[in-house]
């Protein structure tokens, strides 16, 4: 018996009352074993925060020569 027989079979022991509960728990899981969207190198970049200074680039000198 293969492993979707399996879950056929326990789906079809249980009582209707508990079956809009299953449905939830396995749209749930199977929302979170997809894979997300893979997201663009400009997205990706957008994403990125510097914490620094107002006038950090003013003075950029200050902070690499040190």
């Amino acid at each position: 018996m293969t492993t979707k027989e399996q879950i056929q079979a326990e789906i079809d022991s249980l009582s209707d009352e508990y079956l809009n509960e299953l449905y939830l728990l396995i749209k749930d899981f199977a929302q979170s074993k997809q894979q997300p969207k893979k997201t663009s190198f400009m997205s990706k970049l957008k994403q990125i925060k510097i914490e620094a200074p107002e006038n950090f680039a003013a003075h950029l000198d200050l902070y690499l020569d040190g």
